[in-house]
């Protein structure tokens, strides 16, 4: 069953002035693994972490930091969630997190979908 949807767009050269005009954004927006990231990619990341916390229903026990975008082998991204982010999804009965996310054009996109548990 799904518990929530989230999405989120993000203008790709917006979001770099954004990180040139605040440098310490890296350090509370992305983890250490994906401050090495191109902008484009960081801004996709973003996104996924916004649609995430709008799939939940709101920010409420999730940490930026807690929420890492990863890579399986075939390429397909995956949260890697940890610390109370974690505790908090397990803890709204959400047992997988479907994430999609694409740039192109100067815009980052993400689409997460929360599903129970059971």
């Amino acid at each position: 069953m799904i518990i929530g949807i989230g999405v989120d767009l993000v203008d790709i050269p917006r979001f770099e002035r954004s990180i040139e005009r605040t440098p310490k954004l890296m350090e509370r927006l992305f983890t250490a693994s994906e401050q090495t990231l191109k902008p484009h990619s960081l801004a996709a990341r973003y996104a996924a972490k916004e649609a995430l916390i709008k799939a939940l229903g709101g920010s409420e026990g999730v940490h930026w930091t807690d929420i890492e975008v990863a890579s399986e082998p075939s390429g397909r991204p995956v949260f890697a969630l940890s610390g109370e982010t974690a505790a908090t999804v397990a803890g709204r009965g959400i047992g997988t997190v479907h994430l999609s996310l694409s740039h192109d054009a100067g815009l980052a996109t993400a689409y997460v979908i929360a599903e129970s548990a059971a």
